[in-house]
């Protein structure tokens, strides 16, 4: 399994417009791609990361980090970049 931490680049963090389009790039591979929180409980469940909703729930605030997991490196390194991405800005 493939993963990669990266720093939440968007200014407000991961609210409803960068949840929205890591979950729709998410949603364009077959593999399941999983986000978790830096510091969150260990008994806390990954969150699919082509859910928007599941990615707003997680509160990952700017200057969090996030680690992004899957079977697939090439969904991981495309959904990390996103992540690191000032989205609101774009």
């Amino acid at each position: 399994m493939a993963s990669k931490t990266v720093i939440v680049g968007s200014a407000v963090g991961l609210h409803a417009r960068p949840a929205s389009i890591i979950a729709d790039a998410a949603g364009e591979y077959d593999e399941d791609i999983f986000l978790s929180k830096v510091g969150e409980e260990d008994d806390e469940e990954p969150t699919e990361a082509a859910s928007s909703l599941m990615i707003m729930a997680m509160g990952a605030e700017k200057g969090d980090q996030v680690v992004v997991t899957s079977d697939n490196a090439e969904a991981v390194e495309k959904i990390a970049g996103l992540i690191e991405r000032d989205l609101d800005a774009e």
